[in-house]
This record gives structure tokens, sequence and C-alpha cells, in this order.
């Protein structure tokens, strides 16, 4: 099992740590650590602190995501989702929340409000060829599959 250091900003700052919320779930649930409510706007977007400092492997990333019960209930969302943390960055973790939704939300002290990944990574080489192979797919981009799986 991977470890991941964390280092709080604040000791004295009782916001909980990163942690799965189930036995079986796949990201780790980050909180608010706003001392003062964070009042979102309607397509607002606002960062929130996390009062966390990461120290990820290299290797690896961390990915932060949406809540699904935030964008479904609230539409609540992150809008560079996912946002990446990488293994040498050292500043806190702060949550890129956007209010998608027509009613202002109110961010509080210790509500779930993320969720990140630690996922490995690869480096790769770049190398410039003057052609490529071919597929069946070609050029198709956006749509090219259609709606409907006939």
């Amino acid at each position: 099992m991977l470890t991941i250091k964390v280092k709080k900003i604040d000791e004295n700052l009782d916001n909980p740590m990163p942690y799965y919320a189930t036995e079986n779930a796949s990201g780790l649930d980050i909180s608010s650590a706003s001392k003062e409510n964070i009042i979102l706007a309607a397509l607002e977007t606002k960062l929130i602190p996390t009062n966390l400092i990461l120290e990820i492997p290299p290797g690896y990333e961390g990915q932060v995501r949406p809540r699904s019960g935030l964008a479904i209930k609230k539409s609540i969302g992150i809008i560079n989702s996912p946002g990446t943390i990488d293994a040498d960055y050292r500043g806190e973790l702060k949550i890129l929340l956007t209010n998608f939704g027509k009613e202002p939300f109110i961010v509080r002290f210790g509500d779930r409000i993320a969720q990140l990944i630690i996922t490995k990574t690869e480096k790769v080489v770049i190398e410039q060829v003057s052609s490529l192979s071919e597929t069946k797919r070609g050029e198709g981009g956006f749509g090219h599959s259609g709606l409907n799986h006939d």
C-alpha cells in the first residue's frame, strides 16, 4: 500500500485529514478548512483552503475530483476537473470549487467538498515523425460515433 505524507499548515486547526468514507471508496474525501463560511454565488468559482500539504511520491499524481452528491443535489463541481497535483508540489491543496447552479451555496468548515485520487503516472519520450499509423477511426473527433449504438 502506498503512503502519502500529509502536513497540516495550522496544526491547531481541527479539520479532517483525507479519508475513505467507505471500505471500497476510490477517492479520499477532502474537507474545507476555511474558518469563515464561504458563499459561492451562482456561476461563481472560489479557491477553498484545506490546510493540507501533500507529499506525493515521484511517479504518482493526485487528481482532485468533484463529489457526486454535491454535483447532483447542489450543482457544485470543480471547474478544472480533474485538477492535477504534481509530485513536486508542496503548497497548500486548495479546491477550485464552482457553483454551476442558480442558488447560492455555503461552504462551511469541515464540509466534504472534493475527493482525491492518487494514481500512477508515466513519463514518455516525444518523437517527432513525418507519418503515423492508419486506424479505422482516422480523424473522427467529437461526436464521430453518433448518439445511438446503431
